[in-house]
């Protein structure tokens, strides 16, 4: 019996464990990933654990998200950021050279290496065949340390595409496509492995746009085989030798397949404030449209750029619509400006921003009060934007141009014949804004600004676990409702204190509040609890606020390893009716606490008395012997200082 490419990248990897799907494994990180939104908590981390150098093939500082400078708290962020990265052998990728994972992809991933990065859209990387996964800050910092990357060995999802994409239908459609199927949960525990004949006629900009937004559905990863489409991308970007052939054996074994007909999809479009609630653009044409942004991790390369240019030329943006563009890296930039094709977006009348990520993280450009904002980003949930009121559409670049021409949400095929934009033999290459780590780190002296403070850090277990129920939430709270990450919060990362105060605000603005006074407890939450961005700062501003553990239906995966790593407990309920019975204010034990997560590890379940009934209700604790000594430590930190 062969073997598919997931079982391929990971055996090539694996450090501890058996490739069973569900028991915990262990693999060898090669490169690893920060963005300054995440970066500088990791750093701070990886600092307290005391390691001079890292010890990956490459490691990689991108400052794409904090761009935005109107108080000092950001600059002092990334001078911290390229000191610390040059002291400790990190390269630096200052403001302006490009989003992470557009840059990565384009100058350091190679396929069949592993890649972990404190973003939950590292995925991208899959889309030249690497095994690239979004984790906590804390787990990237043990990597970089030399540390392996523990993850329960996911099932894999074969993604059978089958013949061609249509005129004006895009990779945007295909993951939007996905989606619909399977839910922002029917990824979870998985990898998608895409394969099939319809993959051989997608371009590595078209399968990263695929990979990326795999996060969406809650997957562990997505990957695409290395091949010959492979090749000629990173040929054209001056690494050939990068290149080796990567696929799944004939024979291979899945446990889920699901097959799309590449030629029966129609461009389609997430609606509010999900990006599973897909129809197709048909059905919600003609809905006036008030902004429109182009550009974000997902879709901000040179073609896609391209595409809109070659749309734009000539026609000028509907008198009602703001249209600002933002190209994924200093390359795509250039290479725009060189050929003339950025001449024509502006000329259209479009605005142009940063190299960065932006709009996609309310990093500006927060619509209107109730408007209505096309992006061509991969998340949409309620206020993400910056305005809470504004409903906000996730389409392609295609559609993006044309309902931004029409004044109203337009199926591209009205704009006639569809341009043909290849990929370029040679991309332009200059690395100049990516800064080399310092040769001897030990002459390195690392700034640290006012405004970065001391993350909290947890103790070890005691022998009872208790505190009241301080919120009770529903379904599918994201990591931008546990800790919002708007243009007026993003500056204060490295302030965790700061931070505090606003956690989980947009459900209750009294939480913060009402845990200090309390002294801390317990998070009562729905299904798929902290679905969305990897931020590890979900964790750390409840630790800040004294939260012991978060009762929940159930959790989603790299929210819940940031618990755990932060010595958080992460119980999920036994009987979802015991989540109805809790009142707020209840006060709740978890009595013989370190006997009980030991119990955890065979099964047992982790009983909660609730003091106000007099009752106990289960919760099961779905955690590996290691995990369960991290939370007994307090967290994965205080585990790994004490392994030294």
């Amino acid at each position: 019996m062969g073997m598919n490419l997931t079982q391929k990248l990971i055996q090539s990897h694996l450090v501890s464990g058996e490739m069973i799907a569900g028991k915990e494994i262990a693999i060898k990180i090669d490169q690893t990933l920060t963005q300054d939104s995440t970066g500088t908590m990791a750093y701070l981390q990886f600092e307290a654990i005391g390691i001079p150098r890292v010890k990956t093939e490459k490691s990689v500082a991108y400052i794409d998200h904090n761009t935005l400078q109107t108080g000092f708290e950001n600059a002092d962020d990334h001078k911290y950021i390229q000191t610390v990265t040059s002291k400790h052998g990190i390269y630096f990728s200052k403001p302006g050279n490009g989003i992470c994972h557009q840059v990565h992809l384009e100058r350091f991933g190679k396929p069949g290496k592993t890649l972990l990065g404190s973003d939950s859209h590292t995925p991208t990387g899959g889309g030249i065949g690497m095994l690239a996964i979004g984790a906590g800050g804390l787990d990237v910092a043990v990597a970089m340390g030399g540390g392996a990357y523990y993850l329960a060995m996911p099932k894999v999802c074969r993604i059978n595409l089958t013949g061609t994409l249509s005129p004006w239908v895009t990779a945007k459609d295909v993951i939007l496509e996905v989606l619909k199927r399977l839910s922002v949960k029917g990824g979870v525990g998985k990898v998608m492995e895409y394969a099939g004949e319809g993959i051989k006629t997608l371009s590595v900009p078209q399968r990263a746009t695929i990979t990326n937004m795999g996060a969406e559905l809650g997957a562990t990863t997505s990957v695409f085989p290395s091949d010959e489409v492979t090749k000629a991308f990173l040929d054209a970007q001056g690494r050939g030798e990068d290149w080796i052939e990567l696929c799944a054996d004939a024979d291979a074994v899945y446990d889920e397949e699901v097959t799309i007909a590449l030629d029966e999809i129609v461009p389609l479009v997430a609606c509010p404030h999900s990006p599973d609630n897909i129809k197709n653009v048909a059905d919600i044409q003609g809905l006036k449209v008030d902004q429109v942004a182009i550009g974000s991790c997902t879709n901000s390369s040179y073609t896609d750029m391209m595409t809109v240019a070659s749309l734009l030329k000539g026609k000028s943006v509907h008198p009602d619509v703001s249209l600002v563009i933002a190209p994924g890296s200093k390359q795509v930039m250039n290479m725009l400006a060189a050929n003339g094709a950025l001449a024509d977006i502006i000329s259209a009348g479009a605005r142009i921003l940063e190299c960065g990520c932006g709009p996609c993280i309310g990093m500006g450009q927060a619509p209107a009060t109730n408007a209505v904002s096309l992006r061509t980003v991969n998340r949409n949930f309620e206020g993400r934007s910056g305005t809470k009121s504004a409903q906000v559409y996730i389409v392609s670049p295609e559609t993006a141009v044309a309902s931004a021409l029409a004044g109203v949400v337009t199926d591209p095929h009205c704009l006639g014949d569809a341009p043909l934009i290849s990929m370029p033999e040679h991309f332009m290459v200059n690395d100049n804004l990516i800064i080399p780590p310092a040769a001897e780190g030990t002459n390195v002296d690392v700034i640290r600004g006012p405004n970065i403070q001391p993350f909290p850090k947890n103790t070890k277990v005691p022998k009872e676990i208790k505190g009241d129920s301080l919120i009770k939430v529903e379904d599918n709270i994201t990591t931008d409702h546990i800790m919002p990450s708007n243009a007026k919060l993003l500056p204060f990362r490295s302030n965790v204190p700061y931070l505090a105060d606003y956690c989980l605000t947009p459900c209750d603005p009294e939480f913060p509040a009402r845990a200090k006074k309390a002294g801390g407890g317990f998070i009562i939450a729905g299904q798929n609890y902290g679905q969305g961005s990897s931020r590890e700062h979900a964790a750390l501003a409840p630790l800040q606020l004294g939260v012991k553990g978060v009762i929940a239906k159930s959790f989603a995966r790299i929210h819940m390893a940031n618990l755990i790593n932060n010595g958080i407990l992460p119980l999920v309920f036994v009987n979802e009716w015991d989540y109805d019975s809790i009142q707020l204010g209840d006060e709740l034990i978890v009595k013989y606490a370190a006997d009980q997560i030991k119990g955890a590890v065979k099964g047992q379940e982790v009983m909660v008395t609730c003091t106000r009934t007099g009752k106990d209700f289960a919760t099961r604790l779905n955690i590996s012997d290691r995990q369960a000594d991290i939370l007994l430590a307090g967290g994965l930190l205080n585990y790994t200082k004490d392994a030294k």
